[in-house]
């Protein structure tokens, strides 16, 4: 007879049920204390049967102390029995505990929602009016508050930030767009049903007189709204639908560009979209202080400059448009009408990139000059990137978001470093940075993205990187006349973004661009305003383009060029 069997008769006799344990394999947490599905502890068998043992046989299955020894169901040791029901006892006294506090905390829960639901009733009867005995209120901009510290004014905006203190005491932060404003409420002001069931993002009006913020204590621009009026404008939902349930800095980077509408509302992103303006504002400055003309190129084309893998198509009365490429070519029939120009326009690329750097439809700076050299050129690219940033780092407004976005930004010295593409290529070898196959580079690859920022990383400055072979650049710019394998084309490249200038002079005659053309495969009648370029007054000239979204990347330290654009557009977004 087996020893289990044997175990089992003895149940018989005695009349007890057996309760399993296996402390190999068995399981508190699906276990029931049968054979089949045993518990693993002691004390979870007690649980199950609420510390009652007297009818009941517990039988442990341990671990063997030797791999010879047959493991099999025993009577539990009395000691080990009476240490789980030690343990059974403080699991009854923590679980009471737990009740406990749970029903204390139900009750204190309900009490809360009854104050609250008080609060809220009699919150309805309570009417704040404006004081008409106080002087009238100016309406300003959180912007011009210093301006009015001591007086009276009326100030519109968001509710950024709220603070309740108790049931009279109400931190408002205000936003406007021009600045942050904390306003200070008190009294009836906090007991409205407005103020009890204010949200975030409900847009305000308040009244008060701007005050400075006591000596110790800190606001944004040092002072404060002591609020003696204001009312609700339309509030925002709270709950599920609250805008801190709609964004947060942890939420995925899709959901986030859904509901980009509402990030923008954030300090870091608004900032970046201010720091781009008062950008865009330098560079039109820039140029207005060397007497270039703004001018506006169309965005609906029917030729290609870049090439035709990158067209974004769409049908136009019976024809094939294109959202332009580049405003390049139209910039250069501008230059014999105004003189030098350039444009701040959208340009759109096709290219399947998923890259941090890219997008479907970006802002484009782009300038052509006429009666230019390759040298006068470089010197104007250099020009404009040391004085843009000199001037957004020295402007009131912007030179402070800079700083808050990049505190560790330092500007570009010059000279920037001039180099030769044929340099990079030994530059490269030299280094071990290799093609994707393993190999070493060799004049005339066209060096991708990756190596290129690894050395522009590595020399951590400015490079003007020049004199790049024809066949990897575009039809229009021209050959060196000490090296013709080369062309005078030149590409800005920055640490830790790449390049965000790309520039060349341009063909000027009309033999040059219908030589061009033939090798290209394009057709000389859809660009016969541009071949005009070579039949009425040929002239020498240069020009560039820079990215806009890239620039700021540099300044701001972003990531991605899609933080820096309002509405970014690349592969698979198009919304909203």
């Amino acid at each position: 007879m087996t020893e289990e069997l044997t175990q089992k008769l003895q149940q018989l006799s005695t009349g007890k049920k057996a309760v399993y344990i296996d402390e190999l394999s068995g399981s508190d947490d699906s276990g029931n204390g049968s054979e089949q599905s045993p518990f693993k502890t002691a004390l979870a068998a007690l649980i199950s049967v609420s510390g009652e043992s007297d009818n009941l046989e517990f039988l442990v299955k341990k671990a063997p102390s030797t791999p010879e020894e047959v493991v099999s169901y025993n009577p539990i040791a009395s000691s080990a029995l009476k240490k789980a029901k030690k343990g059974y006892e403080l699991h009854v006294k923590k679980t009471k505990k737990q009740a406990e506090q749970k029903e204390k905390e139900s009750l204190a829960a309900l009490a809360k929602q009854e104050e609250e639901s008080r609060r809220i009733e009699e919150s309805k009867s309570i009417i704040i009016k404006e004081d008409e005995s106080l002087p009238a209120a100016t309406t300003v901009k959180i912007s011009h508050c210093s301006d009015y510290r001591g007086k009276r004014v009326k100030v519109y905006g968001w509710v950024h930030r709220l603070r309740v203190q108790g049931k009279d005491f109400m931190f408002i932060v205000l936003r406007d767009g021009t600045g942050f404003l904390q306003c200070v409420l008190t009294g009836r002001l906090c007991n409205t049903y407005d103020a009890i069931t204010l949200t975030l993002e409900t847009s305000v009006v308040l009244y008060g007189t701007v005050t400075a913020v006591p000596e110790g204590k800190s606001a944004p621009g040092g002072h404060e709204l002591i609020v003696d009026y204001w009312e609700v404008i339309s509030k925002a939902p709270g709950g599920n639908e609250a805008i801190s349930n709609k964004v947060s800095s942890d939420s995925d980077p899709s959901l986030l560009y859904n509901q980009r509408h509402l990030v923008i509302r954030g300090e870091t992103a608004s900032s970046v979209l201010k720091l781009r303006s008062y950008t865009v504002k330098a560079f039109r400055d820039y140029f207005d202080s060397i007497e270039y003309m703004e001018v506006t190129p169309p965005t609906l084309v029917q030729t290609m400059v870049e090439g035709g893998s990158t067209l974004f198509s769409l049908p136009y009365y019976g024809e094939t448009a294109y959202l332009t490429q580049s405003s390049q070519l139209y910039l250069e029939s501008c230059v014999p009408a105004l003189g030098n120009v350039f444009t701040i326009s959208q340009s759109y690329r096709a290219e399947k990139s998923h890259t941090r750097r890219h997008l479907a439809e970006y802002s484009h700076l782009e300038a052509e000059a006429g009666f230019i050299n390759f040298e006068d050129l470089l010197n104007l690219i250099e020009d404009l990137v040391c004085s843009v940033v000199d001037s957004v780092q020295k402007h009131p407004i912007a030179g402070p978001i800079l700083k808050q976005l990049n505190p560790n930004f330092v500007p570009p010295s010059r000279p920037f470093l001039r180099m030769e593409y044929k340099d990079a290529i030994t530059w490269l070898n030299e280094h071990g940075i290799k093609k994707e196959d393993g190999t070493d580079f060799v004049f005339g690859d066209d060096i991708p993205e990756s190596p290129e920022r690894q050395m522009t990383d590595a020399i951590n400055r400015p490079i003007l990187l020049n004199r790049f072979p024809g066949p990897i650049k575009a039809f229009y710019m021209p050959k060196c006349k000490d090296d013709p394998r080369v062309t005078e084309s030149v590409d800005l490249l920055m640490p830790n973004v790449g390049e965000i200038v790309g520039g060349s002079m341009r063909i000027s005659t009309l033999e040059q661009k219908l030589e061009a053309f033939k090798t290209q495969g394009l057709k000389p009648e859809e660009y016969h305003f541009y071949l005009d370029l070579g039949k009425y007054g040929g002239f020498p000239r240069g020009g560039f383009g820079l990215g806009i979204e890239r620039f700021m990347a540099w300044i701001a330290d972003r990531y991605t060029v899609r933080d820096c654009s309002l509405y970014p557009r690349f592969p698979g977004r198009c919304t909203p």
